[in-house]
């Protein structure tokens, strides 16, 4: 095997495929490298975890074809560090030469014999613009959970009914819905997969601007239990593939109030930055305060022992004054997935949960394609 690659675009492939590979391989060391192969399309990477898999297809002038299994971390650091030059890689007996400009690496590889099949894409169930799926998956995935050992609420609930798709996520504190827009292969496809969140947030960062993402739901037929990602794009070809996490996700779209005697609009960059500030004092666990009146919302944190801080800033209130108490990084996440200037606040009472919502500006029409539902800490005093 021998190609000639440049730089950047190698790096780049390397560092993602590297993401699927195993922190500790155990007893399977071949988990740790990422396998190379040449093909029409230039080389493809490969990396396997038994649960998720990463394939890359991207440009080089291939001389000779073949393919070869190394340490993904260690190609990774290589490649990352190389000057910015064209790459040459030689296979030479049981060792892999990298070459660039007047450094010389040589790495021993392992047997491709040993390295497990991927798995196979499921058949493509539509495809959605990747900027959009991309910004969806970033708020969605702002409310899923990291404890390991509530398994299903590290997933996000991927909803498909015609041509729109749903997203959901919760760790029993907060709530994310995103809907979107895609264009399905059946206009009546109905369906629904836990994806693990991770991998779903990985797959949009890796998206191209520009990009179309091909979205793969395994059926009774063929792929049951996973759920495929493929994107293309100028620069080459990425495919993720990832089994889908079991379990029943919680009925959780009828938290969302039906109606609120009580919403406010705040400007949302103004609310982040005194939240930021606000709950500097804030203790661990501790809420922090808003105080909702007709023209202001009083921001309050810490208590008289030690710290307090408070700020006021210009809001628009309807209906009854309201506080009401927040964990304030929960809170940070919400109002950092809002993509509007405003965010329009639904309450119904202090003990209930609160609908955060974007607005494009004051007065504007909440925007309810995302919506974080986010649950209040009891106050004291």
């Amino acid at each position: 095997m021998k190609f000639r690659v440049d730089r950047d675009v190698l790096a780049e492939a390397v560092a993602w495929t590297a993401r699927s590979i195993p922190t500790r391989p155990g007893t399977l060391p071949q988990l740790s490298g990422i396998l190379v192969a040449t093909g029409p399309g230039g080389i493809t990477l490969s990396g396997f975890d038994y649960e998720t898999s990463a394939r890359v297809t991207v440009p080089a002038d291939v001389a000779d074809d073949g393919q070869v299994l190394v340490s993904g971390r260690l190609l990774a650091d290589i490649a990352r560090a190389l000057p910015t030059q064209p790459v040459d890689v030689n296979l030479d007996g049981a060792k892999l030469s990298v070459g660039c400009g007047s450094s010389r690496f040589s790495l021993q590889t392992m047997p491709v014999e040993d390295y497990p099949q991927l798995p196979e894409m499921p058949q493509v169930s539509g495809t959605v613009d990747g900027d959009l799926f991309a910004a969806a998956v970033q708020q969605a995935v702002t409310a899923a959970g990291r404890d390991d050992m509530l398994p299903v609420l590290t997933g996000v609930k991927l909803e498909i009914d015609g041509s729109t798709v749903t997203l959901l996520a919760t760790d029993r504190f907060r709530l994310s819905l995103r809907e979107l827009s895609w264009r399905p292969e059946q206009t009546d496809l109905s369906v629904s997969a836990l994806v693990p969140a991770r991998v779903l947030a990985e797959a949009a960062r890796s998206l191209s601007a520009g990009s179309e993402l091909s979205i793969a739901l395994g059926t009774a037929a063929a792929g049951e239990g996973l759920i495929g990602f493929e994107s293309k794009a100028a620069g080459g070809q990425r495919r993720t593939t990832t089994r889908l996490i079991e379990g029943a996700f919680p009925n959780v779209r009828q938290l969302f109030p039906a109606t609120s005697e009580i919403s406010a609009q705040v400007e949302v960059a103004a609310l982040i930055d005194s939240v930021k500030r606000v709950s500097l004092v804030a203790g661990r666990n501790t809420p922090i305060r808003l105080s909702f009146t007709e023209q202001l919302v009083n921001l309050e944190a810490g208590n008289g022992e030690e710290a307090q801080a408070s700020e006021s800033l210009e809001a628009s209130l309807l209906g009854d004054d309201i506080s009401i108490g927040f964990n304030p990084a929960y809170l940070l996440d919400g109002l950092g997935a809002v993509t509007g200037t405003h965010v329009h606040i639904a309450m119904t009472q202090p003990a209930r949960p609160a609908a955060f919502t974007s607005m494009a500006g004051a007065g504007a029409q909440p925007d309810l394609d995302f919506r974080y539902l986010l649950m209040p800490l009891r106050m004291q005093g």
